[in-house]
C-alpha cells in the first residue's frame, strides 16, 4: 500500500535528550532505549469512515515520537497497518450499497490526505491486511503446530482460535483481571459466546469462509485473517523481534494489543513482544464521548473544508497530554487559533529574545513523556516576551520557528 508524502523536517543543532515514555505494561515512565534504528509499529485504521480527531490525536502522538527520535540522531523504522478486511467495513459497505473494496480504498485515500495535511511523518511500511494474508497464514500455521491454536469442531465454519493461556505472561500488558477482560472482549470485537471454543477469551485467528465475504485459500481452509493476528504477522515480517514501541489508542490495550503481543510471543518464544507499549488517550467533543453512534464525530477533513489550518489542529490536540482522555470544543479550537497567530507574529519580528533557552526547554519537556502542555507553555512565554518587549537577536524568530517545526510539526 502506498503511504503519503513526507513533510520536510528541519535538523536542529546538537542532539535532543533521551526519550522517556509511559509504558502501559510496566505502569511507569521509563527510558526508551533503541539501537541505531528505532522501530515502531502503530495500529492503523479500519477504513470504513473518515478520519476523526481521535484518530488524529493517536497518529500525532507517534509523530512526536518519530520527530524526537530524529532529533536524537536515530534512524526510524515505522510500520503501520490498514485493517481493510473486517466486519465493520463489510457492514458499512452493505449499509451504503457500495463494494467493500471500493469503500476501503476511498476512506484510505482520505486518511492519507488528512495525514499529509497534518504533516504527520508517514510509515516506511504501510501494509494492508489484504497484502499480508500469506504472512498471517504462516503465523497461524506455526501457532497450530505448537499447540497454541486449535480449530473449533464445526463442520460448517471451522474457525481457528488462539488459546488465551498459550503464554504464561498473558495479561501483562493490560494488567486487567479476567472479568474485565471478558467485558472488554465482548465490547471490542471478541466472541466469548462462540460455541466450541476452549475458553470464552480465546481469540479468532482465521475466520472460515462465510457467504458474501472475501476469502483466501489456506492449509486450514478458505477464510480470512482475524484482527489481532494481522498486526502480529505484519510487525514480525517487517520488523521482527526488535520492536521498540507498539502503539495505538488506549482502547486497543485490550484485547487487540494484548492478543497481538501474545500471538507474536508464542511464535518467537520471546518474553515480551515490544520493549514499550504506548497508548494515547481518547478525544471527546464538548463534554461527551465522541462516537459514530452519537453522531458527534469531528472529522479532520471537515475542519479542513472549513478552512482550519492543520497547525491549529495539532496545537489544539497538543494542548492536553497525550495519555489523558480530553475534549475538543470550539473554545479549544479558538485558543489554538489565537496561539498560532501569536507564535507566527513573534517569529516574524526583526528582533526577539534569545531562543536557546526555549528550544532547550521544548526538547526537554517533549522528551519527558511527550509533555506537550509544558512545551507549548514554554513557546507561549517566549512569544509573549517577544511581542511585549522585543529583544536583541535578529535570528531568534527563525530559530524558534525551525524548532517548533522540527519538534512539534507546527509551521510558523
Amino acid at each position: 500500500m502506498q503511504s503519503w508524502s513526507a513533510p520536510s523536517v528541519p535538523v536542529l543543532p546538537g542532539r535532543g535528550p533521551q526519550l522517556r515514555l509511559y509504558d502501559s505494561a510496566d505502569r511507569q515512565v521509563r527510558p526508551v532505549s533503541p539501537g541505531d534504528t528505532a522501530a515502531m509499529y502503530v495500529c492503523g485504521i479500519t477504513p470504513y469512515d473518515a478520519t476523526h480527531l481521535g484518530h488524529a490525536a493517536t497518529y500525532l502522538t507517534f509523530d512526536l515520537v518519530y520527530r524526537l527520535w530524529l532529533d536524537a540522531g536515530l534512524d526510524v523504522h515505522y510500520v503501520q497497518n490498514i485493517t481493510d478486511v473486517d466486519d465493520p467495513l463489510f457492514e458499512r459497505a452493505l449499509r451504503d450499497g457500495i463494494g467493500w473494496r471500493e469503500l476501503a480504498d476511498r476512506e484510505t485515500d482520505l486518511f492519507r490526505e488528512d495525514m499529509a495535511a497534518l504533516r504527520v511523518l508517514p510509515p516506511h511500511d504501510y501494509v494492508a491486511a489484504t497484502e499480508a494474508v500469506a504472512e498471517v497464514i504462516e503465523v497461524v500455521e506455526k501457532l497450530l503446530a505448537s499447540g497454541a491454536a486449535y480449530t473449533v469442531d464445526d463442520a460448517q465454519y471451522p474457525d481457528v482460535y488462539f488459546h488465551a493461556g498459550a503464554t504464561v505472561q498473558f495479561g501483562y500488558e493490560s494488567g486487567y483481571d479476567r472479568d474485565t477482560m471478558l467485558t472488554l472482549f465482548a465490547e471490542r470485537g471478541g466472541d466469548p459466546e462462540r460455541a466450541g471454543k476452549s475458553d470464552p477469551l480465546d481469540a479468532l485467528l482465521w475466520r472460515a469462509e462465510r457467504p458474501d465475504e472475501p476469502s483466501w485459500p489456506s492449509p486450514f481452509g478458505p477464510g480470512r485473517p482475524g484482527w489481532h493476528v494481522e498486526c502480529a504477522a505484519i510487525a514480525l515480517s517487517r520488523i521482527g523481534t526488535d520492536l521498540d514501541i507498539q502503539g495505538g489508542g488506549s482502547d486497543l490495550i485490550f484485547p487487540h494489543h494484548e492478543f497481538s503481543a501474545a500471538h507474536a510471543e508464542s511464535v518467537t518464544g520471546e518474553r515480551r513482544f515490544a520493549r514499550h507499549y504506548v497508548h494515547a488517550g481518547m478525544i471527546g467533543w464538548d463534554g461527551h464521548k465522541m462516537s459514530k453512534s452519537r453522531g458527534n464525530l469531528v472529522l479532520v477533513s471537515g475542519l479542513r473544508r472549513e478552512g482550519v489550518d492543520p497547525s491549529v489542529i495539532r496545537l489544539g490536540l497538543f494542548a492536553g497530554h497525550y495519555r489523558d482522555d480530553r475534549f475538543w470544543s470550539q473554545a479549544v479550537l479558538e485558543e489554538a487559533q489565537g496561539r498560532l497567530h501569536r507564535w507566527r507574529s513573534a517569529a516574524t519580528l526583526a528582533q526577539a529574545p534569545d531562543a536557546a533557552d526555549v528550544v532547550a526547554r521544548v526538547r526537554r519537556y517533549l522528551a519527558d513523556d511527550l509533555d506537550t502542555p509544558k512545551a507549548i507553555a514554554a513557546v507561549d512565554g517566549w512569544a509573549t516576551d517577544a511581542l511585549s518587549y522585543g529583544g536583541h537577536d535578529s535570528s531568534a524568530g527563525r530559530t524558534v520557528a525551525t524548532a517548533v517545526d522540527a519538534l512539534l510539526g507546527v509551521e510558523l
